[in-house]
């Protein structure tokens, strides 16, 4: 496990074994950073700059200053990538405040650290990929827009993994988080999608959805082809009855889905689908 797995950490490459965060750092003690997740293609990270700007303004969205400008984070990114053995992977960029005394208060902490990881992830297994996922809706609700706004993009995934937990309990591929008023938000790890009468419908971000860059790829690559996109509430219903569903993540890419709560949808993976993961395909192919 992690065989290939390279990492950069507070300005170096270091052996994966060898990479340390104290246990005293606000990140591990109380989820107190920020991360993002990047693909990369032919040594190509996909959508760079997208990623980069979503991590400074969650940085900054939770007063924390990171040691490093965009640009020596590119450069950390590009020698991670430039270390990794194989030309396709995934990359995790954290920022955590970093060292400090036990207790809450950030002003306790000295200075915050960054550190890169490339690896190989696979969200789900081929066979998922081909038959469709199986989803539920979970009981566990997302935390609402007014306690932690869904576009920090925070070291702290509790409630997410809660619903994971969920899904795990029961067989299924993947779980639905519901707002306090009972609206679809997003997997615990994706965005969704579903198509109703040759419309592409996805939640806004208002309902709890993280403002995800494949989500926006797709959309614009609806735009490209035509495809009807719309950002409208969705309530567990429309699921159910949608003509064909999907999911979308920078770790998921897209991914089919083939029934939420046992009810099946009508084509999967159906028409629209199709035509949008070739889109995609061909792009991070570009």
């Amino acid at each position: 496990m992690h065989e290939k797995a390279v990492c950069w950490l507070d300005g170096r490459l270091v052996p994966p074994a060898e990479a340390r965060i104290s246990v005293f750092d606000h990140g591990l003690l109380y989820g107190d950073g920020v991360f993002e997740g990047i693909r990369f293609y032919r040594r190509r990270p996909f959508k760079l700059q997208a990623h980069l700007e979503r991590l400074f303004d969650s940085a900054r969205a939770i007063a924390l200053d990171l040691p490093f400008g965009p640009e020596a984070v590119a450069a950390a990114v590009a020698e991670t990538v430039a270390a990794f053995p194989d030309d396709d992977g995934y990359l995790r960029v954290v920022a955590t405040r970093g060292v400090g005394a036990l207790g809450i208060d950030p002003k306790n902490c000295t200075r915050p650290s960054l550190f890169v990881i490339a690896d190989e992830l696979t969200m789900v297994p081929g066979p998922v990929r081909e038959r469709g996922a199986r989803l539920i809706i979970a009981a566990t609700r997302r935390l609402p827009p007014d306690g932690l706004d869904p576009r920090i993009k925070s070291l702290n995934y509790l409630n997410h993994i809660l619903a994971r937990i969920e899904a795990n309990q029961v067989g299924a591929d993947e779980a639905i988080l519901l707002n306090g008023a009972g609206r679809v938000a997003e997997g615990t790890a994706d965005n969704v999608f579903i198509v109703r009468h040759g419309r592409l419908l996805t939640p806004p971000t208002v309902e709890g959805a993280l403002a995800g860059i494949t989500r926006e790829t797709v959309l614009e690559l609806a735009g490209q082809a035509g495809i009807p996109a719309l950002e409208t509430p969705l309530a567990p219903y429309d699921l159910y009855t949608a003509d064909e569903c999907f999911l979308t993540g920078t770790g998921a890419e897209l991914i089919p889905v083939a029934e939420v709560d046992g009810r099946r949808m009508a084509a999967c993976p159906g028409p629209v689908f199709r035509d949008l993961a070739a889109r995609y395909t061909a792009l991070v192919a570009g």
